[in-house]
């Protein structure tokens, strides 16, 4: 039974250490897998930008909105259409009804058939949309080396980076919803030379705010002093960046001010109603016994 039992003991002391060394060798292979695992993008968060419509009373900035449209009109629009925004609700910015129309008569609008059967532009009215600066999504592509510009409608409520725990539990209660804006201001401020060692594919852009890979085939689209503002403000990237990502969120939720009114209005009567409810149940059963 001793020699047994030794024997035993010796098997298991050989299989523990089998077992270690087949850890220990797993264990500094590990670093090498890291090395080589799928990269997280985008490489850097969105920065925090301080937004006059974040907040549960936050509202649009009509001066930096008109801005934003400045910014689209200049650049952005030549490879970007906004198809799902009317001319006329530019008034929503300020504008008066004569400016509208001025500024609609700037673009034109395929109509018809007429009595030919042929289809024909014209010049564009305030209830017609932003046109597309493309025909088709094949010319798009084409002269974007290969990648179809986005629409810019609802741009900024169809893009955003998760921001995980515990920042989405404080974003209920702090109602964050500018994930969009923050993250298209984010990108069109962080274009820069890849770091050493790294290496982009041809016809494409290092940008470490990018939410799909390290690069985009969009190259930078504005630098400082590109667009002159009537008002004064700065023209440099940065106030650029900010005021095209306003007006993107504007464009993507038109409706967001009265939205927030009606909000708070549903909660301040739900208030009410719990307190007169309460005082209800009191009045009732308090001449009952318990």
């Amino acid at each position: 039974m001793n020699k047994l039992a030794k024997s035993l003991l010796s098997l298991a002391l050989i299989s523990c250490l089998g077992m270690g060394a087949v850890a220990a060798a797993e264990g500094e292979a590990a670093p090498a897998g890291e090395e080589h695992a799928t990269p997280h993008y985008p490489i850097h968060k969105p920065k925090n930008v301080d937004w006059s419509f974040a907040g549960p009373f936050g509202k649009y900035d009509k001066g930096q909105l008109q801005r934003g449209l400045k910014v689209y009109t200049e650049v952005c629009s030549a490879c970007h259409s906004m198809n799902l925004v009317s001319f006329r609700s530019l008034s929503d910015l300020g504008y008066s009804e004569n400016q509208v129309k001025a500024f609609a008569a700037n673009y034109e609008t395929q109509d018809g058939p007429n009595a030919d059967g042929e289809m024909f532009m014209r010049k564009s009215v305030p209830s017609d949309h932003f046109p597309s600066p493309f025909a088709n999504k094949e010319a798009a592509a084409a002269s974007n080396n290969g990648a179809v510009p986005p629409d810019f409608s609802l741009l900024a409520k169809a893009r955003g980076v998760e921001r995980g725990f515990p920042l989405f539990v404080f974003d209920i209660f702090t109602q964050y919803q500018e994930g969009g804006p923050d993250y298209i201001y984010s990108l069109l401020t962080g274009y820069q030379e890849p770091p050493a060692g790294h290496e982009v594919a041809e016809g494409t852009h290092y940008n470490p705010y990018f939410i799909s890979a390290a690069a985009l085939a969009m190259a930078q689209p504005i630098t400082d002093g590109q667009v002159t503002y009537d008002d004064g403000a700065p023209a440099t990237l940065d106030q650029y960046a900010k005021d095209v990502s306003a007006f993107m969120m504007w464009a993507a939720e038109p409706h967001l001010e009265a939205r927030k009114r009606t909000g708070f209005m549903v909660l301040v009567f739900l208030v009410i109603f719990t307190g007169l409810i309460y005082l209800t149940k009191k009045s009732v059963y308090a001449s009952k016994e318990h």
